[in-house]
């Protein structure tokens, strides 16, 4: 299966999110407010219109793009280290109340 997604640039939310360095959870959230479908080839072409959408509204912001999508990246990589911060510390939470 693998290869065969491999071969047909296929990979579905976790290898885009890798690909664009962006979180699943951005990725869900577009398909979603797009009312496209979680899978399949609805799901890219819902995904790259809402990409595109968000891209265009930061061209159109003042200030230098470059800056801009290294912002936006270090902020995602924020956000996902956060992300499993909070997993780990409901992790916690959950044993200790599993506990009482």
């Amino acid at each position: 299966m693998t290869e065969h997604n491999a071969k047909n640039k296929r990979g579905g939310q976790l290898t885009a999110a890798k690909k664009f360095g962006i979180s699943q959870i951005t990725i869900a959230s577009w398909l979603k407010k797009s009312g496209g479908k979680t899978t399949g080839k609805t799901a890219v072409k819902a995904t790259k219109k809402t990409a595109a959408k968000s891209a265009s509204k930061v061209v159109s912001n003042t200030g230098s793009m470059q800056k801009k999508l290294n912002t936006l990246l270090s902020l995602g990589k924020e956000i996902e280290k956060l992300e499993r911060d909070l997993n780990t510390k409901r992790a916690q939470f959950n044993t200790i109340k599993a506990s009482l």
